[in-house]
């Protein structure tokens, strides 16, 4: 859906479009992928396993640095998966049929593509969005401390790093630590990013990244951010 900025709606009042844009990416081929899709056709790999797959695997946790990495079908079930196990390990593994979230509040993200928090509801949770600061556009630590003090019983927060900008992550798990929650770090959008020196996707206790083309971020012409 779009919306055009209507200057006569007074909700408006006081808001001036941006003079430029910047274009999030459209999926590129350069060459090799098709060879690697019939590769995996040829060697019938054409399953969740298979040696490109253990390879891409291996490449990514070294690039971040991290021990592991675990390739899912998308960014959205990757943090469907960390968002479960979350849960399971702050509340145990629930009963068949049942969410490892329910009758849980967890603290999220305001301003973010939706998948960062449909996983919470999935497993039974009950999102409470966190205010977005004006630096980086993401979650505002200040906030996220003022929720602490109404919800003292969370023990989950998750975080986006919006367009491949790094939120103020230490900051963010500063709070977490003091308050003994856990993180579950969306880095779908910022792979590639770095805060303060260290990639993104290591600060979290779980953390996702995304090869997603059709949010890659560029700048007259050159790719400035990796985005899902």
């Amino acid at each position: 859906m779009t919306m055009k900025l209507d200057s006569h709606d007074p909700r408006f009042s006081g808001i001036e479009p941006f003079a430029s844009k910047l274009w999030l990416a459209s999926p590129t081929m350069h060459g090799d992928e098709q060879r690697w899709v019939q590769d995996a056709f040829d060697k019938n790999w054409i399953t969740t396993a298979g040696e490109n797959i253990n390879e891409v695997e291996r490449q990514i946790a070294e690039y971040i640095g991290v021990n592991y990495a675990v390739g899912l079908s998308c960014g959205t079930a990757a943090l469907h998966l960390a968002i479960r196990l979350a849960g399971e390990k702050l509340y145990g593994i629930p009963k068949v049929g049942h969410g490892s979230l329910e009758g849980k509040r967890v603290f999220a993200s305001d301003m973010t593509f939706d998948a960062t928090v449909n996983p919470i509801t999935y497993e039974g949770g009950e999102p409470v969005f966190i205010d977005t600061e004006r630096g980086t556009w993401n979650m505002d630590p200040v906030a996220l401390e003022k929720a602490f003090e109404i919800y003292p019983e969370v023990k989950l927060i998750v975080v986006a790093h919006l367009y491949g900008t790094p939120g103020k992550i230490d900051e963010i798990k500063a709070v977490a630590d003091k308050h003994g929650a856990l993180i579950v770090e969306d880095a779908a959008e910022s792979l590639g990013a770095t805060y303060k020196g260290k990639q993104t996707g290591t600060f979290g206790d779980f953390a996702v990244i995304s090869f997603n083309g059709n949010n890659l971020l560029f700048i007259k012409g050159e790719k400035v951010a990796k985005a899902a």
